[in-house]
């Protein structure tokens, strides 16, 4: 996987008629993979390279800051997944507010043909471009036959009778409600960080803990989650508490506190990957210490119980 960034670096020589998914690609949900699945094809049908373009940062936070959404992934993390799906390479474009006036044919010639040379560009049936959002797809294609390059778009991939998007997954984690957020991503969401030291409270109740530091914008709301930890280990099912510890002081900043289930080597300054699988309950105070341990062995038994019902 090779990235290249506008308007730094030039084309690699070996990008051969590039063809191209266009867009945001936050979370790269199951409409996105979409798109990016037929890049593939097509481009390993017609013996081109796939790329994708993106955007950093995202759009929004250039021409309306105060509407920014939190991102559902960073730059490192969608590269990842895209890689996994056999694109060759990411082309990044540097969003600025000079940019965000560029009409649609001014983006179209100087990123898309000058800078890719692209044969074939597919969007999402909602995407708009260029200044004021004034690029639809019906542009966009006109302005493929003015510059030589084809252009075609997928339209919405729908679950349960809506559409899939970036906003409704943000909606869902923003609710706790993890496990259908998984369904429109067709993955469990994830959060990445590192295991830094904590007050051992964990481990005084019979339950040691990772406590993991994130710089991930979306983190589940507060509550005891059904998870999934990566390590360089491997995979393993765990407890995740997400709050500020009710039952001691509930002061302080929120904590992500994961304990897993099958036990393991001490994780201090690892780094981790936690998927998130399923809310089990609101994060609460216990009367007693001896409360919350009670509480804490239900929810592993509660826990195991659900991945004895799914594959981890």
């Amino acid at each position: 996987m090779e990235i290249i960034r506008y308007p730094d670096d030039p084309r690699p020589a070996d990008w051969k008629a590039p063809v191209l998914a266009l867009g945001n690609f936050d979370g790269l949900h199951r409409g996105h993979m979409k798109i990016i699945e037929r890049v593939h094809r097509t481009a390993i049908e017609r013996g081109s390279t796939p790329v994708v373009l993106t955007f950093d940062p995202h759009p929004t936070r250039v021409v309306r800051p105060e509407k920014a959404p939190r991102v559902l992934m960073n730059e490192a993390q969608k590269v990842e997944v895209l890689d996994a799906a056999g694109m060759r390479g990411v082309a990044i474009v540097h969003f600025t507010a000079e940019l965000s006036r560029w009409d649609p044919e001014t983006f179209v010639r100087l990123v898309l043909v000058d800078w890719l040379g692209v044969s074939e560009v597919w969007v999402g049936g909602n995407f708009l471009f260029g200044r004021d959002r004034t690029g639809t797809f019906a542009v966009l294609r006109s302005l493929g036959e003015q510059y030589g390059f084809r252009a075609d778009k997928i339209d919405p991939v729908c679950v349960r009778g809506a559409v899939v998007s970036s906003t409704r997954v943000r909606r869902l984690l923003a609710e706790g409600r993890v496990d259908e957020a998984g369904v429109l991503l067709g993955r469990h969401f994830f959060v990445d960080g590192q295991v830094v030291g904590g007050d051992a409270r964990g481990r005084a109740l019979g339950f040691p803990t990772a406590n993991l530091r994130t710089d991930s914008e979306m983190v589940p709301p507060h509550g005891v989650y059904a998870t999934i930890v990566r390590t360089a280990d491997g995979f393993q099912p765990a407890v995740t508490n997400i709050g500020v510890r009710p039952t001691f002081d509930g002061g302080g900043a929120p904590t992500i506190e994961t304990h897993l289930l099958r036990g393991g080597r001490d994780l201090y300054g690892a780094n981790l990957r936690l998927y998130f699988v399923q809310r089990m309950r609101d994060e609460q105070a216990f009367a007693s210490v001896d409360a919350l341990r009670a509480r804490i062995d239900q929810d592993c038994r509660d826990v195991m119980a659900l991945f004895g019902q799914i594959s981890v």
